[in-house]
């Protein structure tokens, strides 16, 4: 199975807003509604604060006609290192899994009843 490609952005709103001399994530939420974005204040500094996992198209058109910006300038994608695949079993490598002499495999244990001895189900005879 080929390696599959991790992808993930970088939201760079909080930027575009600095560059605009827009300090306040509250001076964003009038600009947005002037185009037909209506949010609330707590969602707009939603949007600035994290990387967004859902933006509509009306308010990445409407945040680049605020910004004169294109949406390659809001976000920056990029790819994620990819992590070294485990080793299989048997080939070799720290944490293998390897064979174990049966001398060396546990024998199972019998438990016995302390009063009679005789394995715990009080017959005794």
């Amino acid at each position: 199975m080929p390696a599959r490609r991790r992808l993930d952005f970088q939201w760079n709103l909080r930027q575009l807003m600095a560059a605009h001399q827009l300090w306040k994530t509250t001076q964003l939420v009038p600009l947005l509604a002037e185009r037909g974005v209506k949010l609330s204040a707590a969602q707009v500094y939603r949007l600035v604060t994290d990387k967004p996992e859902r933006l509509s198209m009306k308010t990445l058109v409407a945040l680049c006609d605020i910004f004169g910006c294109s949406p390659n300038d809001l976000i920056t994608p990029h790819v994620v290192a990819a992590k070294a695949p485990k080793a299989a079993a048997g080939e070799g490598g720290a944490g293998s899994v390897v064979a174990m002499p049966v001398e060396f495999q546990p024998e199972r244990a019998r438990i016995l009843d302390d009063d009679t001895g005789d394995g715990g189900d009080g017959g005794g005879g």
